[in-house]
């Protein structure tokens, strides 16, 4: 995906197997699957579907939000993270960050 496309899965999940580049937006009323790097904007759960969950083959993002809840990526992102396999999901009304498959 181009800087400044958006793309919205309405009503289920949205499954990218293309980089999200820096300026684009993903959008999507259940989990958001980036099998590249996703580099944009990431919102899972749009409708408020508060199980949602963000994977991604290579965490670069600028903006992840799960069900209305979200964190801007403003600084560097922590190394267990950064450029490697994560989730993103909701706990406590909180957004968490772990690696996948480690």
């Amino acid at each position: 995906m181009r800087a400044y496309q958006q793309i919205y899965a309405k009503g289920g999940d949205l499954v990218l197997l293309a980089m999200v580049s820096a300026g684009a937006e993903v959008i999507a009323d259940g989990n958001i699957h980036a099998y590249a790097p996703l580099r944009g904007r990431a919102l899972a759960g749009a409708r408020g579907d508060t199980r949602a969950r963000i994977f991604t083959y290579s965490m670069e993002a600028e903006l992840v939000s799960v069900a209305g809840v979200y964190r801007t990526i403003e600084q560097d992102l922590p190394h267990s993270i950064k450029g490697k396999p994560t989730q993103v999901f909701l706990e406590n009304e909180r957004l968490v960050m772990t690696a996948l498959g480690e």
